[in-house]
Protein backbone atom coordinates (compact mmCIF):
# COMPACT_ATOMS: atom_id res chain seq x y z
CA UNK A 1 0.00 0.00 0.00
CA UNK A 2 1.20 3.38 -0.96
CA UNK A 3 0.71 6.05 1.62
CA UNK A 4 1.56 9.74 1.04
CA UNK A 5 3.19 11.63 3.76
CA UNK A 6 1.35 14.52 5.51
CA UNK A 7 3.79 17.02 4.25
CA UNK A 8 3.35 15.97 0.69
CA UNK A 9 -0.46 16.19 0.88
CA UNK A 10 -0.44 19.70 2.37
CA UNK A 11 2.04 21.08 -0.05
CA UNK A 12 -0.09 20.24 -3.08
CA UNK A 13 -3.14 22.27 -1.79
CA UNK A 14 -1.50 25.44 -0.50
CA UNK A 15 -2.29 28.61 -2.56
CA UNK A 16 0.44 31.05 -3.42
CA UNK A 17 0.73 33.85 -0.88
CA UNK A 18 0.22 36.70 -3.35
CA UNK A 19 -2.90 35.09 -4.80
CA UNK A 20 -4.52 34.75 -1.32
CA UNK A 21 -3.97 38.41 -0.54
CA UNK A 22 -5.43 39.44 -3.86
CA UNK A 23 -8.62 37.37 -3.28
CA UNK A 24 -9.16 38.92 0.20
CA UNK A 25 -8.82 42.45 -1.13
CA UNK A 26 -11.23 41.71 -4.00
CA UNK A 27 -13.84 40.29 -1.59
CA UNK A 28 -13.63 43.39 0.60
CA UNK A 29 -14.12 45.74 -2.36
CA UNK A 30 -17.08 43.72 -3.67
CA UNK A 31 -18.75 43.85 -0.26
CA UNK A 32 -18.47 47.63 -0.03
CA UNK A 33 -19.73 48.07 -3.57
CA UNK A 34 -22.87 45.97 -3.22
CA UNK A 35 -23.86 47.10 0.30
CA UNK A 36 -23.29 50.82 -0.40
CA UNK A 37 -23.02 51.47 3.36
CA UNK A 38 -19.38 52.42 3.67
CA UNK A 39 -18.77 54.37 6.96
CA UNK A 40 -22.51 55.05 7.54
CA UNK A 41 -23.88 54.92 11.11
CA UNK A 42 -27.02 52.75 11.29
CA UNK A 43 -30.24 54.63 12.04
CA UNK A 44 -31.66 53.46 15.38
CA UNK A 45 -35.19 54.44 14.49
CA UNK A 46 -37.49 51.48 14.45
CA UNK A 47 -34.77 48.95 15.22
CA UNK A 48 -35.94 46.59 17.97
CA UNK A 49 -33.70 45.30 20.68
CA UNK A 50 -34.40 42.78 23.40
CA UNK A 51 -34.24 43.76 27.05
CA UNK A 52 -33.45 41.53 30.00
CA UNK A 53 -37.13 40.99 30.62
CA UNK A 54 -37.75 39.61 27.16
CA UNK A 55 -39.83 42.56 25.93
CA UNK A 56 -38.89 44.66 22.89
CA UNK A 57 -37.90 48.30 23.05
CA UNK A 58 -37.94 50.85 20.21
CA UNK A 59 -35.92 54.04 19.98
CA UNK A 60 -37.53 56.96 18.19
CA UNK A 61 -35.72 59.78 16.38
CA UNK A 62 -35.55 61.83 19.61
CA UNK A 63 -33.90 58.93 21.44
CA UNK A 64 -36.98 58.56 23.64
CA UNK A 65 -37.42 54.98 24.71
CA UNK A 66 -40.88 53.50 24.27
CA UNK A 67 -41.51 50.18 25.93
CA UNK A 68 -43.31 47.46 24.00
CA UNK A 69 -43.99 44.27 25.88
CA UNK A 70 -45.02 41.15 24.05
CA UNK A 71 -47.11 38.93 26.22
CA UNK A 72 -45.83 40.50 29.45
CA UNK A 73 -47.67 42.77 31.89
CA UNK A 74 -46.29 45.87 33.55
CA UNK A 75 -45.14 43.81 36.50
CA UNK A 76 -42.30 42.49 34.28
CA UNK A 77 -40.67 45.92 34.19
CA UNK A 78 -37.75 46.10 36.56
CA UNK A 79 -38.09 48.15 39.74
CA UNK A 80 -35.57 50.76 38.63
CA UNK A 81 -37.25 51.28 35.25
CA UNK A 82 -40.65 51.69 36.90
CA UNK A 83 -39.26 54.18 39.41
CA UNK A 84 -37.79 56.29 36.61
CA UNK A 85 -41.03 56.24 34.63
CA UNK A 86 -43.05 57.12 37.75
CA UNK A 87 -40.73 60.03 38.51
CA UNK A 88 -40.95 61.29 34.92
CA UNK A 89 -44.73 61.21 35.07
CA UNK A 90 -44.77 63.03 38.41
CA UNK A 91 -42.47 65.75 37.05
CA UNK A 92 -44.67 66.11 33.98
CA UNK A 93 -47.78 66.43 36.14
CA UNK A 94 -46.11 69.09 38.30
CA UNK A 95 -45.08 71.04 35.22
CA UNK A 96 -48.65 70.98 33.92
CA UNK A 97 -50.02 72.11 37.30
CA UNK A 98 -47.42 74.89 37.47
CA UNK A 99 -48.39 76.15 34.02
CA UNK A 100 -52.07 76.02 34.97
CA UNK A 101 -51.37 77.87 38.20
CA UNK A 102 -49.46 80.59 36.38
CA UNK A 103 -52.25 80.97 33.85
CA UNK A 104 -54.83 81.16 36.64
CA UNK A 105 -52.78 83.77 38.47
CA UNK A 106 -52.49 85.90 35.33
CA UNK A 107 -56.25 85.64 34.84
CA UNK A 108 -56.90 86.72 38.42
CA UNK A 109 -54.54 89.67 38.12
CA UNK A 110 -56.33 90.84 34.98
CA UNK A 111 -59.76 90.56 36.64
CA UNK A 112 -60.16 93.43 39.17
CA UNK A 113 -62.96 91.75 41.14
CA UNK A 114 -61.14 88.43 41.51
CA UNK A 115 -57.88 90.20 42.32
CA UNK A 116 -59.58 92.15 45.12
CA UNK A 117 -60.98 88.92 46.58
CA UNK A 118 -57.56 87.30 46.61
CA UNK A 119 -56.09 90.34 48.35
CA UNK A 120 -58.77 90.09 51.04
CA UNK A 121 -57.95 86.42 51.62
CA UNK A 122 -54.22 87.15 51.80
CA UNK A 123 -54.77 89.97 54.27
CA UNK A 124 -56.89 87.64 56.42
CA UNK A 125 -54.15 85.00 56.42
CA UNK A 126 -51.50 87.58 57.39
CA UNK A 127 -53.68 89.08 60.12
CA UNK A 128 -52.52 88.77 63.69
CA UNK A 129 -55.43 87.88 65.99
CA UNK A 130 -55.66 88.10 69.73
CA UNK A 131 -57.46 84.87 70.59
CA UNK A 132 -59.33 82.02 68.95
CA UNK A 133 -62.20 80.59 70.99
CA UNK A 134 -63.36 77.10 70.08
CA UNK A 135 -66.70 76.11 71.62
CA UNK A 136 -66.77 72.34 71.94
CA UNK A 137 -70.17 71.04 70.82
CA UNK A 138 -71.92 67.86 69.72
CA UNK A 139 -74.50 66.90 67.09
CA UNK A 140 -77.25 66.76 69.72
CA UNK A 141 -76.48 70.23 71.15
CA UNK A 142 -78.41 72.41 68.70
CA UNK A 143 -80.40 74.09 71.50
CA UNK A 144 -77.25 74.74 73.50
CA UNK A 145 -75.67 76.46 70.51
CA UNK A 146 -78.72 78.64 70.03
CA UNK A 147 -78.66 79.62 73.72
CA UNK A 148 -75.00 80.64 73.40
CA UNK A 149 -75.77 82.67 70.27
CA UNK A 150 -78.60 84.41 72.11
CA UNK A 151 -76.37 85.45 75.04
CA UNK A 152 -72.59 85.96 74.96
CA UNK A 153 -71.61 85.07 71.38
CA UNK A 154 -72.01 87.99 68.92
CA UNK A 155 -73.85 87.21 65.70
CA UNK A 156 -73.76 88.25 62.05
CA UNK A 157 -72.18 91.68 61.53
CA UNK A 158 -71.23 92.02 65.19
CA UNK A 159 -69.21 88.82 65.03
CA UNK A 160 -67.48 90.07 61.89
CA UNK A 161 -66.77 93.36 63.62
CA UNK A 162 -65.40 91.44 66.60
CA UNK A 163 -62.92 89.66 64.35
CA UNK A 164 -61.84 92.77 62.46
CA UNK A 165 -61.64 95.28 65.31
CA UNK A 166 -60.68 93.21 68.34
CA UNK A 167 -59.08 90.16 66.76
CA UNK A 168 -61.32 87.60 68.46
CA UNK A 169 -62.38 84.51 66.49
CA UNK A 170 -65.27 82.42 67.85
CA UNK A 171 -66.35 79.12 66.32
CA UNK A 172 -68.36 76.08 67.35
CA UNK A 173 -66.01 73.11 67.01
CA UNK A 174 -67.32 69.78 65.73
CA UNK A 175 -66.04 66.88 63.67
CA UNK A 176 -67.94 64.39 61.53
CA UNK A 177 -70.21 61.45 62.23
CA UNK A 178 -69.11 57.86 61.80
CA UNK A 179 -71.24 57.71 58.64
CA UNK A 180 -69.79 60.49 56.52
CA UNK A 181 -72.45 62.55 54.76
CA UNK A 182 -75.22 61.17 56.95
CA UNK A 183 -78.17 63.01 58.45
CA UNK A 184 -76.10 64.37 61.37
CA UNK A 185 -73.51 65.95 59.09
CA UNK A 186 -76.20 67.37 56.83
CA UNK A 187 -77.90 69.00 59.83
CA UNK A 188 -74.65 70.74 60.79
CA UNK A 189 -74.12 71.84 57.17
CA UNK A 190 -77.60 73.37 57.12
CA UNK A 191 -76.92 75.17 60.41
CA UNK A 192 -73.60 76.41 59.05
CA UNK A 193 -75.34 77.96 56.04
CA UNK A 194 -77.54 79.97 58.39
CA UNK A 195 -74.96 81.12 60.94
CA UNK A 196 -71.52 80.49 59.43
CA UNK A 197 -69.95 79.95 62.85
CA UNK A 198 -68.58 76.38 62.71
CA UNK A 199 -65.08 74.96 62.57
CA UNK A 200 -65.29 71.45 61.13
CA UNK A 201 -62.52 69.07 62.14
CA UNK A 202 -61.12 65.98 60.48
CA UNK A 203 -62.31 63.95 63.44
CA UNK A 204 -65.00 61.36 64.15
CA UNK A 205 -67.21 62.53 67.01
CA UNK A 206 -67.57 60.45 70.18
CA UNK A 207 -67.45 61.12 73.93
CA UNK A 208 -64.50 58.78 74.40
CA UNK A 209 -62.63 60.69 71.67
CA UNK A 210 -62.60 64.10 73.38
CA UNK A 211 -58.83 64.01 73.90
CA UNK A 212 -58.26 63.37 70.20
CA UNK A 213 -60.76 66.12 69.35
CA UNK A 214 -58.96 68.60 71.60
CA UNK A 215 -55.62 67.84 69.95
CA UNK A 216 -57.15 68.17 66.48
CA UNK A 217 -58.84 71.45 67.42
CA UNK A 218 -55.65 73.17 68.58
CA UNK A 219 -53.68 71.84 65.61
CA UNK A 220 -56.36 73.04 63.18
CA UNK A 221 -56.88 76.43 64.82
CA UNK A 222 -53.18 77.33 64.87
CA UNK A 223 -52.89 76.39 61.21
CA UNK A 224 -55.82 78.65 60.25
CA UNK A 225 -55.32 81.72 62.46
CA UNK A 226 -52.20 83.36 63.81
CA UNK A 227 -53.27 84.31 67.31
CA UNK A 228 -51.67 84.96 70.69
CA UNK A 229 -54.03 82.61 72.58
CA UNK A 230 -56.19 79.61 71.75
CA UNK A 231 -59.12 78.92 74.04
CA UNK A 232 -61.34 75.88 74.48
CA UNK A 233 -64.82 76.36 75.99
CA UNK A 234 -67.75 74.00 76.54
CA UNK A 235 -71.12 74.91 75.04
CA UNK A 236 -72.87 75.04 78.43
CA UNK A 237 -70.62 77.75 79.91
CA UNK A 238 -71.31 81.47 80.18
CA UNK A 239 -68.38 83.67 79.10
CA UNK A 240 -67.73 87.39 79.44
CA UNK A 241 -65.51 88.02 76.43
CA UNK A 242 -64.03 91.35 77.53
CA UNK A 243 -63.08 90.02 80.96
CA UNK A 244 -61.60 86.89 79.39
CA UNK A 245 -59.58 89.04 77.00
CA UNK A 246 -58.25 91.29 79.76
CA UNK A 247 -57.32 88.22 81.81
CA UNK A 248 -55.34 86.68 78.96
CA UNK A 249 -53.75 89.99 77.93
CA UNK A 250 -51.86 90.09 81.24
CA UNK A 251 -49.87 87.09 80.03
CA UNK A 252 -49.46 88.02 76.36
CA UNK A 253 -45.72 88.61 76.62
CA UNK A 254 -44.96 85.34 78.37
CA UNK A 255 -43.78 82.21 76.54
CA UNK A 256 -45.52 78.83 76.97
CA UNK A 257 -48.47 79.86 79.14
CA UNK A 258 -51.24 77.47 80.22
CA UNK A 259 -54.15 79.33 81.82
CA UNK A 260 -57.21 77.99 83.61
CA UNK A 261 -58.62 76.93 86.94
CA UNK A 262 -56.03 74.43 88.07
CA UNK A 263 -57.24 71.39 89.95
CA UNK A 264 -56.07 67.97 91.06
CA UNK A 265 -59.05 65.65 91.22
CA UNK A 266 -59.10 62.01 92.31
CA UNK A 267 -58.18 59.25 89.87
CA UNK A 268 -61.32 57.09 89.59
CA UNK A 269 -60.33 53.45 89.29
CA UNK A 270 -63.77 51.83 89.58
CA UNK A 271 -65.34 50.90 86.28
CA UNK A 272 -68.78 52.21 85.39
CA UNK A 273 -68.47 55.57 87.15
CA UNK A 274 -68.32 58.87 85.31
CA UNK A 275 -64.78 60.01 84.48
CA UNK A 276 -63.39 56.50 85.03
CA UNK A 277 -59.67 56.37 84.30
CA UNK A 278 -58.64 53.03 82.70
CA UNK A 279 -54.96 53.87 83.26
CA UNK A 280 -55.40 54.63 86.94
CA UNK A 281 -52.43 52.42 87.85
CA UNK A 282 -50.05 54.97 86.30
CA UNK A 283 -50.88 57.44 89.06
CA UNK A 284 -49.75 55.26 91.95
CA UNK A 285 -51.89 53.73 94.66
CA UNK A 286 -55.67 53.66 94.50
CA UNK A 287 -57.07 56.94 95.82
CA UNK A 288 -54.26 59.10 94.46
CA UNK A 289 -54.94 62.33 92.60
CA UNK A 290 -54.08 63.61 89.16
CA UNK A 291 -51.27 66.10 88.59
CA UNK A 292 -52.31 69.76 88.40
CA UNK A 293 -54.22 70.62 85.24
CA UNK A 294 -56.82 73.14 84.11
CA UNK A 295 -60.45 72.14 84.48
CA UNK A 296 -62.02 71.23 81.16
CA UNK A 297 -64.84 73.80 81.09
CA UNK A 298 -62.51 76.58 79.90
CA UNK A 299 -58.76 76.88 79.44
CA UNK A 300 -56.34 78.80 77.22
CA UNK A 301 -52.87 78.15 75.88
CA UNK A 302 -50.37 80.42 74.18
CA UNK A 303 -49.45 80.13 70.52
CA UNK A 304 -46.18 78.26 71.09
CA UNK A 305 -47.99 75.51 73.00
CA UNK A 306 -50.65 75.24 70.30
CA UNK A 307 -47.85 75.04 67.73
CA UNK A 308 -46.26 72.24 69.76
CA UNK A 309 -49.50 70.26 69.47
CA UNK A 310 -49.78 71.10 65.77
CA UNK A 311 -46.28 69.85 64.99
CA UNK A 312 -46.96 66.53 66.68
CA UNK A 313 -50.32 66.13 64.95
CA UNK A 314 -48.90 67.07 61.54
CA UNK A 315 -45.90 64.79 61.90
CA UNK A 316 -48.08 61.80 62.68
CA UNK A 317 -50.32 62.61 59.69
CA UNK A 318 -47.33 62.83 57.35
CA UNK A 319 -45.95 59.54 58.63
CA UNK A 320 -49.34 57.90 58.17
CA UNK A 321 -49.47 59.13 54.57
CA UNK A 322 -45.91 57.94 53.94
CA UNK A 323 -46.69 54.51 55.37
CA UNK A 324 -49.81 54.19 53.20
CA UNK A 325 -47.80 55.17 50.12
CA UNK A 326 -45.07 52.64 50.89
CA UNK A 327 -47.60 49.85 51.49
CA UNK A 328 -49.35 50.65 48.20
CA UNK A 329 -46.06 50.48 46.32
CA UNK A 330 -45.26 47.15 47.91
CA UNK A 331 -48.69 45.69 47.18
CA UNK A 332 -48.50 46.76 43.53
CA UNK A 333 -45.43 44.52 42.96
CA UNK A 334 -43.64 47.56 41.55
CA UNK A 335 -41.55 48.51 44.53
CA UNK A 336 -37.88 49.20 43.94
CA UNK A 337 -35.07 48.35 46.29
CA UNK A 338 -35.15 51.98 47.47
CA UNK A 339 -38.81 51.65 48.53
CA UNK A 340 -38.07 48.39 50.31
CA UNK A 341 -35.28 50.08 52.24
CA UNK A 342 -37.70 52.81 53.38
CA UNK A 343 -40.18 50.42 54.98
CA UNK A 344 -38.34 49.49 58.22
CA UNK A 345 -37.41 53.06 59.28
CA UNK A 346 -40.87 54.42 58.43
CA UNK A 347 -42.59 51.71 60.50
CA UNK A 348 -40.19 52.22 63.41
CA UNK A 349 -40.73 56.00 63.44
CA UNK A 350 -44.50 55.47 63.23
CA UNK A 351 -44.47 53.18 66.25
CA UNK A 352 -42.33 55.64 68.18
CA UNK A 353 -44.33 58.79 67.38
CA UNK A 354 -47.91 57.56 67.10
CA UNK A 355 -48.59 58.23 70.78
CA UNK A 356 -46.07 60.93 71.64
CA UNK A 357 -48.98 62.98 73.01
CA UNK A 358 -50.70 60.27 75.00
CA UNK A 359 -54.47 60.53 75.35
CA UNK A 360 -56.08 59.73 78.70
CA UNK A 361 -59.80 59.15 79.25
CA UNK A 362 -60.42 62.79 80.22
CA UNK A 363 -59.40 65.51 77.77
CA UNK A 364 -58.41 68.05 80.42
CA UNK A 365 -56.08 65.49 81.99
CA UNK A 366 -54.63 64.73 78.56
CA UNK A 367 -53.87 68.39 77.88
CA UNK A 368 -52.17 68.75 81.27
CA UNK A 369 -50.14 65.61 80.59
CA UNK A 370 -48.88 66.99 77.28
CA UNK A 371 -47.36 69.97 79.11
CA UNK A 372 -46.22 68.25 82.30
CA UNK A 373 -42.68 67.67 81.06
CA UNK A 374 -42.26 71.02 79.31
CA UNK A 375 -41.11 74.36 80.64
CA UNK A 376 -44.66 75.71 80.90
CA UNK A 377 -46.06 78.32 83.25
CA UNK A 378 -49.31 77.16 84.84
CA UNK A 379 -51.57 80.11 85.63
CA UNK A 380 -54.37 79.44 88.10
CA UNK A 381 -57.04 82.15 87.70
CA UNK A 382 -60.31 81.65 89.59
CA UNK A 383 -62.18 84.20 87.47
CA UNK A 384 -62.34 81.47 84.84
CA UNK A 385 -64.47 79.19 87.00
CA UNK A 386 -67.01 81.22 88.97
CA UNK A 387 -70.27 79.69 90.10
CA UNK A 388 -73.65 80.67 88.74
CA UNK A 389 -75.82 83.23 90.61
CA UNK A 390 -75.58 84.24 93.32
CA UNK A 391 -71.80 83.64 93.25
CA UNK A 392 -70.97 85.44 90.00
CA UNK A 393 -73.60 88.10 90.73
CA UNK A 394 -72.05 89.03 94.06
CA UNK A 395 -68.60 89.23 92.49
CA UNK A 396 -69.93 91.44 89.67
CA UNK A 397 -71.52 93.79 92.19
CA UNK A 398 -68.18 94.00 94.01
CA UNK A 399 -66.43 94.94 90.76
CA UNK A 400 -64.81 91.53 90.22
CA UNK A 401 -66.60 90.38 87.08
CA UNK A 402 -66.09 86.72 86.25
CA UNK A 403 -64.69 85.59 82.90
CA UNK A 404 -66.67 82.34 82.98
CA UNK A 405 -69.46 80.90 85.10
CA UNK A 406 -70.84 77.37 85.54
CA UNK A 407 -72.00 74.87 88.15
CA UNK A 408 -69.29 72.51 89.38
CA UNK A 409 -71.76 69.74 90.19
CA UNK A 410 -72.94 69.66 86.57
CA UNK A 411 -69.54 70.39 84.98
CA UNK A 412 -71.36 73.25 83.26
CA UNK A 413 -74.49 75.32 83.83
CA UNK A 414 -77.18 72.95 85.04
CA UNK A 415 -80.01 72.98 82.48
CA UNK A 416 -77.99 75.51 80.50
CA UNK A 417 -80.56 75.94 77.72
CA UNK A 418 -83.11 77.28 80.25
CA UNK A 419 -80.74 79.06 82.64
CA UNK A 420 -77.93 80.61 80.60
CA UNK A 421 -80.00 83.72 79.83
CA UNK A 422 -80.52 84.28 83.55
CA UNK A 423 -76.80 83.93 84.17
CA UNK A 424 -76.12 86.36 81.34
CA UNK A 425 -78.49 88.97 82.70
CA UNK A 426 -77.28 88.75 86.30
CA UNK A 427 -73.55 88.16 85.74
CA UNK A 428 -72.89 89.58 82.29
CA UNK A 429 -70.50 92.48 81.75
CA UNK A 430 -71.46 95.84 80.28
CA UNK A 431 -72.49 95.69 76.62
CA UNK A 432 -69.80 98.20 75.64
CA UNK A 433 -67.02 96.51 77.62
CA UNK A 434 -65.98 94.33 74.70
CA UNK A 435 -65.31 97.28 72.42
CA UNK A 436 -63.46 99.41 74.99
CA UNK A 437 -61.34 96.79 76.78
CA UNK A 438 -57.59 97.39 77.14
CA UNK A 439 -56.58 94.12 75.54
CA UNK A 440 -57.32 95.54 72.09
CA UNK A 441 -54.00 97.40 72.37
CA UNK A 442 -52.20 94.09 72.15
CA UNK A 443 -53.63 93.36 68.73
CA UNK A 444 -51.09 93.81 65.98
CA UNK A 445 -51.45 93.53 62.23
CA UNK A 446 -48.45 92.29 60.30
CA UNK A 447 -47.51 94.41 57.33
Amino acid sequence: MFVKSRGEHASKHVLPKNLALLLCFASFCAGMFFSNRTWMVPDAKGIPWTSRTGGKQFVDYDRNIVLKNEGNNSGDISGSQHSILTMDKAISDLEIKLMASRAERETIQKDPMMSEGVKNIESTLKRKYFMVIGINTAFSSHKRRDSVRATWMPQAEKRKKLEEETGIIIRFVIGHSSTSGGILDKAIEAEEKVHGDFLRLQHVEGYLELSAKTKTYFATAVSLWDAEFYVKVDDDIHVNLATLGVTLARHSKKPRVYIGCMKSGPVLARKGVKYHEPEYWKFGEVGNKYFRHATGQLYAISKDLATYIFINQKLVQLLNEALVLVVRCMCSNRSSNFINLLVPPVIIVMLCLRNVLHKYANEDVSLGAWFIGLDVEHVDDRRLCCGTPPDCEWKAQAGNICAASFDWRCSGICRSVERIMEVHERCGEDKNALWSANFVQTIRTSS
